[in-house]
């Protein structure tokens, strides 16, 4: 993640934590990622994963796409590729790529590839307040909607139903999977 945005990311997980005036310790109970944790990302010590970043959005109130969306503002209606401000979790390499102007509206989307055999879980809270769609773009994804396995192929798009904990994951052993989220706030 370049200095710039995690150096943001890291004060807007503040600030949206200090808005709430919640300590720490709240905030931990919240999310269920450790005190120590939001104190190393909120440093700049520590680079959250995905998983650790749904945790602390899903905890907030808000998509992981809109938390990462708002250190991301540019105020341009246009968002050429090589300005989409791009995520890569420092666990498993998964990249996730802004493509959606930032502001102005309640839809993202957002692209991501998923490494092979990486497998991301989310919490049921990462989910609530959003409508949530994915669209395979390549390769095969496995996508666990609580206990529900979807097998999805390229073309196949995905709407999500109830929030429930979610897993993604990569079943090739070689090949990365790429797939469109299209979000909406509800």
């Amino acid at each position: 993640m370049p200095d710039d945005l995690a150096t943001a990311l890291a004060r807007r997980i503040q600030l949206e934590r200090t808005a709430r005036h919640w300590s720490l310790d709240d905030f931990a109970r919240k999310s269920g990622v450790s005190r120590a944790m939001i104190s190393k990302i909120e440093r700049i010590e520590s680079s959250p994963t995905a998983v650790v970043l749904g945790k602390l959005s899903g905890a907030l109130g808000i998509s992981m796409s809109s938390l990462l969306a708002s250190v991301e503002e540019s105020g341009d209606r246009l968002r050429r590729f090589r300005d989409q401000p791009v995520w890569i979790d420092p666990d498993t390499n998964y990249l996730r790529r802004s493509v959606s102007p930032a502001g102005g509206t309640p839809l993202q989307l957002v692209e991501v590839e998923l490494p092979p055999q990486v497998r991301i879980a989310f919490p049921a809270a990462a989910y609530t307040f959003l409508h949530h769609q994915i669209w395979i773009l390549k390769g095969d994804l496995h996508f666990w909607e609580g206990p529900v396995q979807h097998k999805l192929h390229k073309g196949d798009c995905l709407q999500l139903g109830t929030p429930q904990d979610c897993a993604y994951e990569n079943p090739s052993k070689t090949a990365p999977c790429r797939y469109l989220v299209a979000v909406v706030a509800r």
